[in-house]
């Protein structure tokens, strides 16, 4: 039997009416003593309504409810399901999953944007945050480490949106990475030594194209024995080192104190004696510091950022230099650019739902007025396509040469010989 909309919203009202908060509030954590209690407040509406319910729909109701008084109503189920990575809600009526790298409509459906609205403002009193008309964008992480995005109206047209990339519960091995197709054994083997070497890293890539994935993955072979901060604005990193300390920033709260930056963090932690500083992505202004920070003995840093190709990079970083408001000449943020990254990983996902990684190039230096960046290894897709759908093409080992800081770096950690075999040098 399906229940109309009209019925639920009815059911839903009647039922929020007659809750009594401090009699359900500590079955929050027991769905199944939850559900007893919404099937008895529905028997009472339904009765009150003269509506009638098969037990089939009344107990879909009740689980309806129990969903809602919990927190995440009708996505709950999606939260639970680890195939999906993300889940965007466009107005009650629309809710996306990402599976496998694809975006699917899914079954799922809000009563309404009363409901969908409620929902949100509960996920967000979680965490300690506002939703209302006068803070109507929020961006928070929610206690199992998924970043959450809430946006109501005026300023979601459409009713009220939610975005939530959840937290994965498993670590993403480089060997991983091969198997499914994001890079070759010898690219795997080279950012290991890139990472062991203690060279400072840049992995450049759009929204979800699995820069933070590789991050992680890379991080596992940063030598035990040092010390590393990380600074994230939701913390995502999953160190598994002994000596890592984990900052994270904080938005202004409801009387609009308390900001704790990006920036501030890292200038704060470069008197923490680090050995590296990892950022979990570079916006804005803090990337001068982060650029002063590989410039002045913190080797290995590593840092990810939003661009489409190792030259957009670039060419970000020195917008958001920049936005320090230094006054710097633009010649000089080139230099230090130049100096301080090592190598720039652009990372990218296709259209076919696959993750790639499509370059790895290294910073040789200034050449005139430009950052001259020299191609390692990139991804060379071919113009048809497997049985599957999916893009083929091949990893292209293009050499190093032999003025590298990569070898430089190599021969000072005893990792030349290894190096070499990669690219068959004598």
């Amino acid at each position: 039997m399906d229940i109309s909309i009209e019925i639920q919203e009815t059911l839903r009202d009647g039922v929020l009416k007659n809750i009594e908060i401090n009699k359900i509030e500590h079955l929050l954590n027991d769905r199944t003593l939850l559900l007893v209690e919404m099937n008895r407040l529905l028997e009472r509406v339904i009765e009150q309504q003269n509506i009638y319910l098969n037990s089939q729909a009344q107990q879909r109701m009740a689980e309806m409810m129990a969903d809602e008084i919990i927190g995440f109503g009708p996505l709950r189920p999606l939260l639970e399901d680890d195939t999906v990575s993300d889940i965007l809600v466009n107005g009650p009526s629309q809710i996306y999953v990402e599976r496998f790298g694809k975006l699917e409509l899914t079954d799922c459906r809000f009563i309404n944007n009363a409901q969908l609205t409620d929902i949100a403002k509960r996920l967000v009193q979680r965490v300690g945050r506002r939703l209302d008309e006068g803070r109507p964008l929020v961006d928070a992480r929610l206690p199992d480490g998924s970043r959450l995005n809430v946006a109501i109206p005026p300023i979601a047209l459409d009713g009220t949106s939610i975005s939530i990339r959840k937290f994965g519960k498993s670590n993403i091995e480089l060997s991983d990475l091969i198997r499914l197709g994001a890079m070759s054994g010898q690219m795997a083997n080279f950012l290991i030594i890139a990472a062991r070497c203690r060279l400072n890293i840049i992995i450049s890539g759009g929204t979800g194209s699995g820069k933070t994935t590789l991050l992680n993955a890379l991080s596992k072979y940063i030598d035990p024995s040092e010390r590393i901060i990380t600074m994230e604005d939701a913390a995502e990193l999953r160190l598994m080192q002994p000596h890592v300390l984990r900052m994270e920033t904080r938005l202004a709260g409801v009387e609009n104190t308390g900001q704790i930056t990006m920036r501030a963090l890292l200038i704060n932690s470069l008197r923490m004696r680090p050995d590296r500083i990892i950022v979990g992505e570079c916006r804005g202004e803090e990337s001068f510091e982060m650029l002063q920070a590989m410039n002045t003995g913190h080797d290995g840093s590593m840092s990810t950022l939003h661009a489409n190709n190792p030259r957009d990079a670039v060419s970000r970083l020195e917008n958001m230099v920049m936005m320090a408001g230094m006054h710097i000449p633009i010649e000089s943020i080139r230099r230090n650019i130049a100096s301080a990254i090592n190598i720039v990983i652009q990372v990218s996902r296709l259209n076919d739902g696959s993750r790639k990684i499509m370059n790895i190039s290294e910073v040789m230096g200034i050449e005139g007025d430009r950052v001259v960046l020299q191609d390692i290894f990139t991804f060379q897709s071919h113009s048809e396509r497997d049985e599957n759908g999916k893009i083929v093409g091949e990893f292209v080992n293009h050499g190093l040469l032999v003025r590298s800081a990569v070898m430089q770096n190599a021969i000072m950690f005893n990792l030349s010989d290894e190096l070499k075999q990669i690219f068959s040098m004598e």
